[in-house]
């Protein structure tokens, strides 16, 4: 007779005997298994207890589970089977002893009230069961879902630790400030590397590592600084893309794209062409076609999200990934996702905040208010304007009591917080028209609304507010007004700006003494405005702020794919020189000079061997044909194209 049917009628002549101490054991294995642990049991090999697994056989293997005790650790004897480091006197483990002396489950022969060795049997009923589920993963499973399940499980990670990648922990238990909020987006199997920035696309070349990678320079006071690298081989196809660019020739950059495709200043190059010529698309897939070239090179632990991790803007090598984010963040923007695009500049923001070398703080309560997240402009406020006087700038000074107002318009807050942030609202505005009041009389002009003779006429309001500004301020209030005008149209906002306006003419007039302090802190404060304001005007485009930029900046040679370099650059490896035939000006001449290498200026002699020189239009038109051309060629036959209903992923934030 076999061991199993030996086992089989030992356990039929137990269950009719009386249960005695140890006999109420549960024998949940597969008679398979049983078979494999049977040798164990010949060699005297036993669990800890002490306990046979020899005993009563259950048909339902859920009969007697207390569905109540499998949302504990197991306990064995008034301790928890799972920690051996486990106090069985410390507090609340009393009631976990007295619970697994008991079952209240009744199944059969089964008595109300088990012995003490039930609890035993518990505990190795959810080992076995934790085992089988063990064993079910590590063996592939037989789940429909398959890797789906994989996919929910990092998502349910990222939700629970807000790291997309291993990096610095926040700053606090309180998000930080530049904290980036990311959702995670649908991933697809078809891609070997999951990304964050952008999604690859089947119409892209193959990728295979450009010579870009990334290292760890130094970690200190809970920040990681980071550097991009170039390899020999990158640095020759830089090389090229220079020459590309002083040769006056678009095809040369093209012809380089071809041979390295995912070469990063030329694709930011490119995206500037298409994007001149309307080729919105195209534009857009160049630039995150970079971004993902420098996604891929990220170090181990550089984390987007933290808020710590920081890339010096003085390395060249760094400041393509600033420019690709700025680029992508005013796609989104365009494209109505004023939210992500929030973050896009918060990343932007929390990579150099000391030095903020595109000045993101000029844009950022901007997105703020076209997101409707009025909270977190109030908080980077409160937060920032004791060491960075944010509301020296001309957008925060407006934004923030805008920000205050709009609050107070919720109908589902408190009566009380909305009466504090309409008070709160209407002293800000006030300090911002007394230091500010040459953006009174251009706000509304651009709202289209005119204002009554005593504001129009009053010497403080007046068309010399406007005049008498130091140019620096000038730039910043055309940057601001270009930009976020249209925030302010709505009736309720200008019925409330005018009572705010009236009030500070009778401050004016009654003498206030704020009224002479402001306007000698203009003085002293706007006398001219640093490199970081400059480049951030250019990258705007906003005609206006443009328009204002000083001779110094104007004359000079702008490049497209790195505007206005720092003065005190960190160069890596030595660059061959970069000799442009123009030396003088105007800032369109230069900058199209910058995007289309061919583009001459209006008496400029054409290079030699050159049959006459090209027009800006025929530039344009040449190198969007080179470029359509390239990107017709591009095929991909093993990577499937992205099933997605929104495959850029920003639906979830708009």
């Amino acid at each position: 007779m076999s061991r199993r049917a030996l086992r089989r009628l030992r356990g039929e002549q137990r269950g009719q005997e009386p249960l005695g101490p140890g006999a109420l054991q549960f024998d949940l294995r597969d008679d398979d298994d049983a078979e494999e642990e049977e040798p164990k049991r010949e060699l005297g090999v036993w669990r800890p207890g002490g306990a046979r697994k020899e005993g009563v056989r259950v048909n339902n293997r859920f009969e007697l589970i207390n569905i109540d005790d499998l949302e504990d650790d197991p306990v064995v004897n008034g301790e928890r089977s799972g920690c051996a480091l486990t106090d069985a006197a410390a507090p609340g483990n009393k009631g976990r002893a007295q619970r697994g002396n008991t079952e209240s489950k009744t199944d059969g022969d089964v008595a109300e009230t088990a012995p003490p060795e039930q609890s035993n049997a518990s505990g190795k009923l959810r080992k076995k069961k934790k085992k089988q589920k063990n064993k079910k993963s590590s063996t592939g499973e037989a789940s429909e879902n398959g890797l789906e399940d994989i996919d929910r499980i990092l998502e349910r990670i990222e939700d629970s630790t807000g790291l997309n990648r291993p990096g610095p922990a926040p700053l606090s238990s309180r998000k930080h400030v530049l904290y980036v909020e990311h959702r995670p987006r649908q991933r697809q199997r078809v891609y070997p590397k999951c990304t964050w920035l952008t999604t690859p696309k089947s119409t892209w070349p193959r990728y295979s590592k450009p010579g870009l990678s990334m290292r760890l320079l130094e970690s200190k006071k809970g920040l990681s600084f980071f550097a991009f690298e170039h390899s020999e081989e990158y640095q020759q196809a830089q090389h090229k893309f220079l020459v590309a660019v002083e040769s006056m020739e678009p095809n040369n950059i093209v012809v380089l794209l071809q041979t390295s495709p995912y070469h990063v200043d030329s694709l930011l190059q490119l995206s500037d062409a298409c994007r001149f010529q309307e080729d919105q698309e195209m534009a857009r897939d160049l630039v995150e076609r970079a971004l993902y070239s420098m996604e891929c090179a990220f170090h181990p632990l550089f984390s987007l999200t933290s808020g710590a991790c920081r890339l010096d803007y003085r390395r060249p090598e760094n400041r393509s990934f600033y420019l690709a984010l700025y680029k992508q963040m005013s796609f989104l923007e365009k494209r109505g996702c004023p939210r992500t695009a929030l973050e896009y500049c918060k990343l932007i923001l929390s990579l150099e905040p000391d030095e903020d070398p595109l000045c993101m703080l000029l844009l950022i309560d901007h997105l703020a208010l076209r997101a409707r997240n009025y909270e977190y402009l109030i908080r980077l406020f409160q937060e920032w304007e004791a060491h960075r006087n944010l509301s020296q700038l001309p957008n925060f000074a407006f934004s923030v009591p805008l920000a205050y107002f709009l609050l107070s318009q919720q109908t589902d807050l408190p009566e009380h917080e909305r009466s504090s942030a309409r008070e709160k609202a209407s002293l800000l505005i006030q300090q911002a028209l007394t230091m500010f009041p040459g953006v009174l009389l251009p706000l509304l002009e651009s709202c289209s609304v005119r204002p009554d003779a005593t504001v129009s006429s009053h010497r403080f309001f007046g068309p010399n507010a406007e005049i008498s500004q130091p140019p620096a301020l000038s730039q910043l209030v055309n940057l601001y007004l270009g930009r976020s005008h249209f925030l302010w149209k709505e009736p309720a906002t200008m019925s409330w700006l005018e009572e705010n306006v009236h009030e500070v003419l009778q401050a004016v007039d009654a003498g206030d003494p704020a009224v002479e302090a402001c306007e000698n802190r203009r003085k002293v404060l706007y006398q001219r405005a640093p490199r970081n304001i400059h480049r951030h005007v250019i990258l705007s485009e906003i005609k206006e702020a443009v328009a204002a930029l000083p001779p110094d900046v104007t004359t000079q040679s702008v490049m497209g794919f790195d505007p206005l370099p720092p003065s005190d650059t960190i160069y890596s490896y030595v660059r061959p020189e970069r000799l442009s035939p123009i030396s003088h000006g105007n800032t369109i001449a230069l900058f199209f000079r910058s995007l289309l290498p061919n583009y001459t200026m209006e008496g400029e002699r054409p290079e030699e061997g050159v049959a006459g020189g090209l027009n800006r239009n025929q530039g344009l038109n040449r190198l969007m044909l080179a470029v359509r051309d390239m990107m017709a060629n591009f095929h991909l036959n093993d990577l499937e194209a992205p099933h997605e209903d929104d495959a850029e992923g920003e639906g979830e934030w708009d």
